[in-house]
Order: C-alpha cells, then sequence, then structure tokens
C-alpha cells in the first residue's frame, strides 16, 4: 500500500466514525493518486475555494502584463464613483480581503444592488481591515474584467483548457459577471488538479502556466484575520493551517489543503464538521511524513 492510499484509507474511515457527509476524496502525495467516492461523481459548486481560482486569473493577468496587484482599483475604473480611502485599495487588498470596505456577506448580496462592485467601492475604506466577504472577490474580478473581457473566457484559454477541464459552469450575477467568490462547479477530480497545479509552484506537466511567487503569496505575507486557530490568517485565497498545513476552504466542506508534497482534495455537503476533518488530513499527512 502506497502512501496516497494509505492516508486515504484513514481519512475514509474518519469520515464514516464522524458521519462527516463527504462527497469525493482525492489524495496526492508525490505522484502517487487515491481517490473515493460516497456520491456520484458529478460537478458540484466548490464554494469559495473559488477565490483561489480568482486569484489564479489576476496572476495570469499580471503575468501577461495586463494588471499589477498593486495598482489602485479606482484607476482601473474611473466611472466608477469611489468611497472615502477607496482610492488607495489595490486589487491585492480586495484578493486579500483586507480593502476595510464593510460589506459583509449575505444570502441576497448579489442581488441587493443593481451593481454589487459599485455598491462596494462606493462605500468608504477604514483602512488595512481584514473582512471576509464574496463582494470583495466579486469586486476584484470586476475590475480585472476592465482589462481581460469576461475573466471566465481568459481563464478557459489560459487555465481551464491546459488542465483539460471543459465546459465549465460558473453561475452568474444578474449583470452578467461570474460569481467569482463563489458558483464554480467542478468534480472532486478537475478541484484536485488546481491543486496539483498550486503545489507544484504553477507547472502543469512540465509547462509553467502561472508564475511560481504567485503561488508562493497564496500562503504567505499573511493578514490577521482573526484569533481563532485556523482562521486567524490570511493571504492571497489562502488560509493558515491546520497545523504546518495550508488550505482553501470552501463552505460545506470543499477543501484542497497541503502540505509539503501532498495535497488532500475533499468536496463534501458538511460545514460543520469541515474543519476538525481538515486537522484529522493535516495529522495524518504528518504521521506519514514521519
Amino acid at each position: 500500500m502506497n502512501r496516497a492510499q494509505l492516508i486515504r484509507d484513514r481519512i475514509v474511515r474518519q469520515v464514516e466514525d464522524t458521519d462527516f457527509t463527504a462527497h469525493g476524496l482525492h489524495v496526492l502525495v508525490g505522484d502517487e493518486i487515491a481517490e473515493h467516492r460516497w456520491t456520484p461523481d458529478i460537478r458540484e459548486d466548490v464554494h469559495s475555494a473559488a477565490k483561489g481560482v480568482c486569484v489564479l486569473a489576476a496572476a495570469l493577468a499580471a503575468d501577461d502584463g495586463l494588471i499589477s496587484l498593486d495598482e489602485p482599483v479606482a484607476d482601473l475604473v474611473p466611472h466608477i464613483a469611489v468611497g472615502a480611502g477607496v482610492e488607495e485599495v489595490t486589487l491585492r487588498h480586495l484578493l486579500t480581503m483586507s480593502s476595510g470596505i464593510d460589506l459583509p456577506w449575505s444570502e441576497t448580496m448579489m442581488t441587493d444592488w443593481p451593481d454589487l462592485a459599485t455598491e462596494f467601492l462606493g462605500r468608504p475604506s477604514r483602512g488595512r481591515v481584514f473582512q471576509y466577504s464574496n463582494a470583495s472577490t466579486y469586486t476584484a474580478m470586476r475590475v480585472l474584467a476592465e482589462r481581460v473581457g469576461d475573466v471566465q473566457d481568459y481563464l478557459s484559454a489560459r487555465l481551464f483548457t491546459p488542465l483539460g477541464i471543459d465546459d465549465v459552469v460558473w453561475e452568474r450575477s444578474p449583470n452578467g459577471r461570474i460569481i467569482a467568490g463563489g458558483g464554480l462547479f467542478l468534480r472532486t477530480e478537475e478541484l484536485a488538479r488546481l491543486g496539483r497545479l498550486l503545489r507544484d509552484r504553477g507547472t502543469w506537466h512540465g509547462q509553467q502556466l502561472v508564475s511560481p511567487e504567485w503561488i508562493d503569496a497564496m500562503h504567505s505575507d499573511w493578514v490577521v484575520a482573526g484569533e481563532n486557530p485556523g482562521y486567524d490568517r490570511y493571504a492571497l485565497a489562502g488560509w493558515g493551517g491546520p497545523g504546518a498545513g495550508w488550505r482553501l476552504h470552501g463552505a460545506h466542506g470543499q477543501l484542497v489543503i497541503f502540505l509539503d508534497e501532498a495535497v488532500v482534495t475533499i468536496t463534501a455537503s458538511d460545514h460543520v464538521g469541515a474543519d476538525a476533518v481538515a486537522a484529522f488530513v493535516v495529522e495524518s499527512l504528518e504521521d506519514v511524513r514521519h
């Protein structure tokens, strides 16, 4: 039994012992792969794991010389009136949730305003204050579209097609823009391909799709996000922890967990149990590493 199979079997037992509502599991250790399914293999919303894809969109545009993450967003959308202090907000601030603009998540976020990005940027900034909100990622992609056109179309050519992910479904706002911070539908194994790309610092089968420094920035240069373990550090879409790992973390247990050469991808419909499962995954990976 190889390491990936060992990790898979441990996670499967833990999931079944705790009644965590998992759908799919993909374990990558080095080049070893092991998988397991509890439900049919269909595409499902990966929720906030999509924020990592949005970061890759901005990174690709920076690599293409189309944008700088440190350019004030007000300069990119001069037709939008910005609130006090927002003239200092950059794309990096939007993607790290540190714009200081107060607009927390709500179930009706996409329909409460004719244009969510205009509403968001029109509010004042409190400085580099962290607030986790899909409005921030949505606005980042709205701004990015000024340079790349439709973000999903841009990603299809630059990311999805090279990864062999076709006919992607990404939910759209009433004005036709991608939801960005969620609404991206992928199979477990497709999400795992993104995980391998991140683990390998932007390289896919020998081809450098994204510059390594952008991948590194997804789990470094942390912004202080709070005090709760696992939610106290946030970077470009990446959460620090559990333990020595880092992760993309979508609502309802959509997880891509990284530790050294290992990536564990889980899709699920269990928000409450996700933190405990993530901690167990890292503990298991550390046991195998030692």
